[in-house]
């Protein structure tokens, strides 16, 4: 009954929840990522290098000539696609500056929030000092 007990709290204190909300926003942002890397960046960058599709590029590793990345992998031949790493390279980088961004953003509002407190304690001193002035 312990164990049992002890899973339960882990799994409905906040952090485990608040863990899990982040996991699975976490993998939508990344297909929002991908998605614009693939479908928007992506064709800019080809389209200024000439009309080349990044997703096709490779190097065929064996003898045969093949003319697409899928025919290449029709055949089973093994191939570098370097393409494709330069897509994912693209999307890691647009990911981490993203979070980046997002992480500064709630820094600058948790300096923000712990720098108000400070304020009304002034404000407190100076009532006192101005009540006891008066009472004088």
């Amino acid at each position: 009954m312990g164990m049992l007990q002890e899973f339960k709290d882990f799994a409905v204190k906040g952090n485990a929840i608040d863990m899990a909300v982040g996991i699975i926003i976490g993998a939508a942002f990344g297909k929002i990522v991908s998605s614009i890397v693939d479908d928007l960046v992506m064709p800019v960058i080809g389209k200024l290098m000439g009309g080349v599709d990044f997703s096709g590029l490779f190097i065929n590793l064996g003898e045969e000539k093949f003319t697409s990345l899928a025919a290449a992998k029709e055949a089973g031949a093994a191939t570098l696609n370097y393409g494709n790493f330069i897509q994912t390279a693209l999307d890691f980088v647009i990911i981490a500056f993203a979070i980046f961004m997002m992480v500064k953003a709630i820094n600058n509002l948790k300096k923000k929030e712990e720098e108000k407190p400070a304020a009304p304690a002034e404000d407190i001193v100076l009532l006192r000092e101005i009540r006891d002035s008066l009472k004088k």
